[in-house]
């Protein structure tokens, strides 16, 4: 089997490494508009030969592993390509753009939207590691309108990885996904920017910033090219949740001015209750996309 990974950075090249670790007879091409990054893949060995558009067509499968923006640009272009019995996949934290891009396309039951729910702070083909799958959801969107065999066989590889399958409405997908992950980001990377901004003193900010902070912050280290076009295509949905943030914010700053302590102290009681929720949700990476 072909499979073709278009963008060899983390999630492309951990997809490729855990290919090669669960497929059998897996032929592993690689493409990346960074040269420096497919040269890097092919030195480590995620993948064993340089993908050219000329070669779609011989591709059983395709990953399209790149910025969100720049995936819903060429995901028509790569369908047309494309020879009829060949899968092609997106792996993007945004799915109803590229979902009304295809959707009218003759090869649509050739395409799979899918979000897997993982990642780390850090970007490139040498971040890459074929375990980031393991026990880590697979979302999966509009699969009634992928061809069964097509499907069939994701669904098995998926599963291969140990990845845990859910479905979900691409619309819905994005407005979920604008709370638990994209308002976790906009959240670090302005709480870099604030504390940047304000402490000249860079050394008085590394010898007193705890785990706390480093965990808070963790996610301002994420790649600025990934996210930017991902806040660009989601942008009314993060714009609702951060209108909520905000609110909550100003309101916890009113309890700071009044000085109303035994409220400001049962409010984070009650947001106490969300260590049950996250008790009960399956013990993975820490690191999300």
């Amino acid at each position: 089997m072909k499979i073709g990974i278009i963008g060899l950075g983390l999630i492309g090249g951990s997809f490729a490494l855990a290919a090669k670790k669960h497929a059998l007879d897996v032929d592993l091409y690689g493409e990346d508009k960074n040269e420096e990054h497919l040269n890097t893949a092919l030195e480590l060995g995620i993948v064993q030969h340089t993908l050219a558009p000329k070669m779609y067509a011989q591709m059983d499968v395709i990953l399209l592993g790149i910025p969100v923006d720049a995936a819903s640009a060429c995901v028509i272009e790569l369908l047309d390509a494309m020879n009829d019995n060949a899968l092609l996949f997106d792996v993007g934290s945004t799915k109803a753009s590229i979902c009304e891009k295809v959707a009218l396309h003759p090869k649509r039951n050739q395409f799979l939207a899918t979000h897997p729910i993982a990642g780390t702070e850090f970007s490139g083909p040498s971040a890459a590691f074929a375990e980031l799958f393991v026990n880590q959801t697979q979302i999966l969107c509009e699969t009634h309108k992928t061809r069964p065999d097509l499907l069939e066989w994701a669904m098995q590889f998926f599963r291969s990885l140990q990845m845990q399958i859910e479905e979900m409405d691409p619309h819905a997908h994005d407005q979920h996904i604008a709370y638990v992950s994209h308002l976790s980001h906009i959240s670090s990377f302005m709480l870099g920017k604030t504390v940047m901004e304000k402490e000249e003193d860079e050394r008085a900010i590394f010898g007193m910033a705890g785990s706390g902070f480093a965990s808070t912050v963790r996610l301002a280290k994420s790649s600025p090219e990934m996210w930017a076009p991902i806040f660009r295509q989601n942008k009314k949905n993060i714009l609702d949740v951060l209108q909520e943030y905000i609110s909550n914010l100003e309101q916890f700053k009113i309890l700071l001015e009044n000085g109303d302590w035994e409220q400001m102290r049962l409010q984070m009681k009650k947001i106490n209750a969300i260590q049950i929720i996250l008790e009960g949700i399956p013990e993975r990476n820490n690191n999300k996309n």
